[in-house]
């Protein structure tokens, strides 16, 4: 299994023989409806666009989870996954292969990934988009994601868990509160899935934010400060920090679920 991180939300994961894009903002500014003067993400270069991608995987229809410029540049036959919210992106830019997986709700790549939608991030008072599953059906192997930090404890049935990407860190913003949890959060989601290694994702990366909304902006909590929390309590799960671009394998050991 390989993993490269492109910064914020953005991963290319090759499981199971596929080269899977997940949440890719890869080109131009992270700006949420059109509102630059509220909020902006740049960096200072765009991130090529990754090679024979069988698979783009959405876990919301926010910019920056499903964004726009991104999805405009990318091959608009390539297969795609999505929450609802997420679909509705892609099918307005005429993605031909669109498949919308609702919670509970398990998709099957080419007999040799499975991928399993479990609740994921409210947004707003009705909407609760995805997390996602992944499961390599030849080793087994799973990978579970959620970029804000929201696990439904109905994400517990699939312990154990061999990777979790998820924030350490908490984004806070007055009156609203977190709307990224780390800390905490994915101390408790590692107790309940029991991985063998955790890595980031929602924050750092060559990336940089500004517009009113970030003087408001709450960070608390770190890599470092995540690292010691697992050891704390007794965890063996491996903290793991990756660099934005680099390609970098987990050697990761077969285990089953004990009973």
């Amino acid at each position: 299994m390989f993993l490269t991180w492109l910064d914020s939300n953005s991963w290319l994961l090759e499981i199971g023989g596929k080269r899977i894009l997940i949440d890719p903002w890869l080109v131009g500014s992270l700006i949420f409806s059109n509102l630059d003067w509220l909020f902006k993400g740049s960096r200072s270069q765009n991130r090529p666009i990754p090679d024979n991608i069988d698979l783009i995987l959405l876990s919301q229809g926010l910019e920056d989870h499903a964004h726009p410029p991104t999805l405009k540049l990318l091959d608009h036959s390539i297969k795609v996954i999505a929450s609802p919210n997420a679909a509705k992106v892609v099918q307005q830019l005429g993605y031909t292969q669109v498949t919308v997986l609702a919670h509970g709700e398990t998709f099957t790549l080419n007999n040799q990934v499975e991928i399993k939608a479990f609740p994921g991030s409210p947004i707003g008072p009705t909407l609760v988009e995805n997390s996602y599953l992944l499961k390599e059906l030849e080793s087994g192997l799973t990978v579970y994601y959620e970029p804000h930090g929201y696990h439904s404890r109905k994400v517990k049935q699939a312990a154990p868990v061999d990777v979790v990407i998820t924030p350490f860190v908490d984004l806070t913003l007055p009156l609203v509160g977190p709307f990224i949890k780390g800390g905490n959060s994915a101390l408790e989601v590692v107790r309940w899935l029991k991985p063998q290694v955790i890595l980031p994702t929602a924050a750092g990366g060559d990336v940089v934010f500004e517009g009113l909304i970030t003087k408001f902006l709450g960070t608390k909590g770190s890599a470092e400060e995540f690292r010691s929390l697992v050891e704390k309590n007794n965890l063996s799960t491996q903290v793991l920090e990756p660099k934005p671009g680099d390609r970098f394998e987990l050697r990761l050991e077969k285990r089953s679920l004990a009973i």
